[in-house]
């Protein structure tokens, strides 16, 4: 195998024997044989909408097969080998949809594409599994690499955009010009005459459409559960059954609360779930009563005491231990070996389990803040701008993003930590959990730690910044705050693109750069946008506020 996808690539240069996430040989395979795949399904989706055809299902299994192979998603390699047989399936409907709006417009049979990824059957799946080759930066129909990088730059930026499409599919929402981009750019990482600067700016338009993808999620979630209002959350455990939800899935936690009423049942969050307890939508269930442990990565020691029910609705899950693997469940895209599958919407297996595991105890523990949503900052917007021009606020950090297992992280805690008094910090993501609990104070009334949700979340920051930017005046790279960012895994990665689309700059990004950046596309970002890689805290921010 070889993966480098994520923050975690062994050595910095990618996973050869298995995978630092736990992913095997065979499924790494797998997923790339799927990608593979789903660039076939969109060379004939992208050809028949530009004949004014297009077909939901096949927009969606694309969205949903993209998000498969996000990490820590999907460590079934049997799920994974079934979507590359409906991949198939939906790679001759594809073809179909071409052919007959073509048909239909020209009087005249459609013309056959001529493309190495196409006419693959589920037959090939053993010689994927063998030499398929095609990710991992080794692009055959392109001998520079620098071309390779920035077309991984592009399919990893897609993998990321299709999470938060994903979210947002599951409330309800859709976009007609998103959904085309994920066609139109897979299609064209397949086309040999494409140049380097091609894949620049599809990596930009990416980010553009990530940003509409993050807005569309946003409204979504306010639509539904309305806009996150600062809310303190509790840390401890309740008396009485529990059930441990993990992910980032709002609507699944949703219909597990309204399941769970009158159970006698307490719903704890985990990682990402944090910021569930700011939308009024959710925290009116009273049996919504606190978080449990803190980043993903911390599973394996947490897990073990947590005596209830534990479900993940999304990505970040890891090799569970048998201590609790009778007690855990997945739920959505989110699989492993042995773990049992929730398909749909009925919790019940999930509440009986709960039922019959010991009661955690009463042990009330500390509360934090979480909900400060862009509705919320930016309704105190008067008290932050008069904050900033009395000299009170001097400076904003943004330290936000993934958070992981590898050594060097806590760089962004010690960050945090020598943040002077008059400096406001916000944050976002599970990266946030390396301070969270720490004790910042405020400046004039406003906390100086602002929660603003999750990596799903990042939209929020954007807003802010702009706001900002608007009523100073001036541009966001001329106010005061600097971004700190921790990246683990795809959804960071075209969080970043959508960053670069917005022409911001002096970004420091770490713990580790990108495996899949080569030193020419690095160089290119460092000269027109100056991102850099962190130093050392001090050294960063004595650099930062001179």
């Amino acid at each position: 195998m070889f993966c480098n996808q994520c923050e975690q690539a062994a050595k910095g240069i990618g996973c050869d024997i298995q995978g630092v996430c736990g992913k095997e040989p065979q499924t790494a395979a797998l997923q790339d044989l799927l990608i593979f795949g789903l660039k076939g399904l969109a060379i004939y989706a992208d050809a028949a909408r530009q004949l004014d055809a297009k077909d939901d299902t096949l927009d969606l299994f694309v969205v949903e097969g993209l998000f498969t192979t996000v990490t820590n998603v999907d460590f079934d390699p049997a799920d994974i080998s079934a979507k590359v047989r409906e991949c198939h399936l939906n790679q001759l409907k594809a073809k179909s949809l071409y052919e007959t709006a073509y048909a239909a417009k020209n009087g005249a049979a459609a013309p056959a594409i001529a493309n190495a990824y196409l006419g693959w059957t589920p037959a090939t799946e053993l010689a994927g599994l063998v030499a398929q080759g095609e990710e991992h930066g080794i692009n055959t129909q392109h001998s520079d690499e620098n071309v390779r990088s920035t077309i991984e730059i592009l399919i990893y930026g897609l993998k990321g955009m299709a999470a938060y499409m994903d979210h947002a599919q599951t409330l309800g929402r859709t976009d007609e010009e998103i959904l085309a981009f994920f066609h139109k750019a897979l299609a064209a990482t397949t086309d040999p005459n494409l140049g380097l600067m091609d894949f620049v700016g599809l990596s930009m338009e990416c980010g553009r459409l990530n940003l509409k993808t993050m807005e569309l999620l946003s409204l979504a979630h306010s639509e539904t559960y309305g806009a996150p209002t600062p809310t303190p959350v509790n840390l401890g455990t309740r008396a009485g059954k529990g059930i441990l939800v993990s992910g980032h899935d709002l609507k699944m936690l949703e219909e597990l609360l309204k399941q769970t009423e009158g159970k006698g049942i307490n719903i704890y969050t985990h990682g990402e779930m944090l910021p569930a307890h700011g939308y009024p939508g959710l925290k009116k269930y009273p049996h919504l009563v606190a978080n449990y442990g803190g980043a993903w990565q911390d599973q394996a020691k947490e897990f073990p005491l947590f005596p209830g029910a534990i479900i993940f609705n999304t990505n970040c899950i890891q090799r569970p231990a048998a201590t609790y693997l009778d007690r855990l469940y997945s739920w959505g895209l989110v699989q492993w070996p042995g773990v049992k599958h929730v398909n749909g919407w009925d919790f019940g297996e999930v509440i009986a389990k709960a039922l019959e595991c010991p009661d955690l105890p009463e042990a009330p523990g500390q509360e934090i803040l979480t909900g400060f949503g862009h509705n919320a900052v930016l309704g105190v917007a008067d008290k932050v701008i008069a904050g900033v021009k009395s000299g009170a606020i001097r400076h904003f950090f943004l330290i936000g993003g993934c958070d992981g297992a590898k050594p060097g992280r806590n760089y962004f805690t010690e960050f945090a930590e020598k943040v002077p008094a008059d400096c406001v910090i916000l944050t976002l993501a599970c990266g946030k959990y390396r301070f969270n609990k720490l004790e910042f104070g405020d400046i004039g009334g406003i906390p100086r730690l602002l929660d603003l949700g999750q990596c799903n979340d990042a939209y929020s920051a954007i807003q802010i910044a702009v706001a900002l930017a608007g009523a100073f005046g001036c541009g966001v790279n001329d106010l005061p705050l600097s971004l700190i960012i921790s990246w683990y895994e795809q959804k960071a990665v075209v969080i970043l693109l959508t960053l670069l689309h917005l022409g911001i700059k002096n970004i420091k990004i770490g713990p580790a750069l990108p495996a899949f950046i080569t030193p020419a596309i690095l160089n290119f970002l460092v000269e027109n946008f100056n991102l850099s890689p962190i130093g050392t805290a001090e050294g960063d921010l004595k650099q930062i506020l001179g």
